[in-house]
């Protein structure tokens, strides 16, 4: 059961509480968010781009990113930053986050995937991977209150096919109510009174290239290869 492929996240954030940071909207400073960005991909180009709201930043283009960086909260949306096993989150991000909360999630509706975790002071918390191909690829630490009725089957997934949905809730669902609990909001489905005001959210927009041109050329090869599966002409 594929979802609307605008069902996309790549967030990382490192805050003591970030849904009510989030709230509080706050304002990026321009030199601390670029030097923020620079240590998240370090060795990497990064100059500056147009902004946006939080609202539409949450999944951005191949080798953009958009960064807020301010007193009390770090946030990134990166497609880059979506991790099969984020408890292996890589150690230059953990240093990043010394001493504060971290949270990451990254989505993609074409293959039903879903990554989250959390960490405290350093301590992880909770760390989950599903998909319905891939089943449940990590699964540490104990479920959230909010995966409880996941779990239990209080949202299951209506087949339209003759075999049933391979998992008791749908990933990108549960991926929703884990965007709601580590960064406040969502971006699909109906909003609550106390969700963070997105639209009045405003990051910066970056571009962080590879200088060497290996991570283009990666990308460009897997994407020729995924049409040849597919069957499409290469481009």
């Amino acid at each position: 059961m594929v979802r609307d492929v605008g069902e996309r996240t790549g967030i990382l954030a490192f805050g003591d509480d970030i849904p009510a940071r989030l709230r509080s909207r706050p304002v990026a400073d321009i030199d601390r968010t670029k030097e923020f960005v620079e240590m998240i991909h370090p060795g990497y180009l990064v100059e500056p781009i147009g902004g946006t709201a939080l609202r539409y930043a949450t999944y951005p283009p191949d080798d953009v990113v958009f960064a807020s960086s301010s007193a009390d909260l770090d946030i990134i949306c990166d497609r880059r930053l979506t991790f099969d096993n984020p408890a292996t989150l890589p150690e230059h991000l953990q240093r990043i986050g010394s001493g504060r909360r971290i949270a990451t999630l990254g989505t993609h509706s074409v293959v039903d995937w879903l990554s989250c975790a959390a960490w405290s002071d350093g301590v992880l918390v909770r760390s989950l991977t599903v998909s319905p191909d891939g089943g449940i690829i990590e699964n540490i630490g104990e479920p959230l209150p909010f995966e409880t009725p996941y779990w239990a089957g209080e949202h299951p997934v209506v087949s339209t096919g003759e075999d049933p949905y391979p998992l008791p809730f749908h990933p990108l669902d549960l991926g929703q109510a884990a965007q709601r609990h580590l960064f406040g909001f969502v971006t699909e489905g109906p909003s609550h009174p106390d969700d963070v005001p997105t639209g009045e959210v405003h990051l910066l927009g970056f571009r962080v290239t590879d200088p060497t041109g290996e991570e283009k050329e990666k990308r460009e090869f897997m994407a020729q290869m995924l049409r040849e599966i597919l069957g499409q002409p290469p481009v």
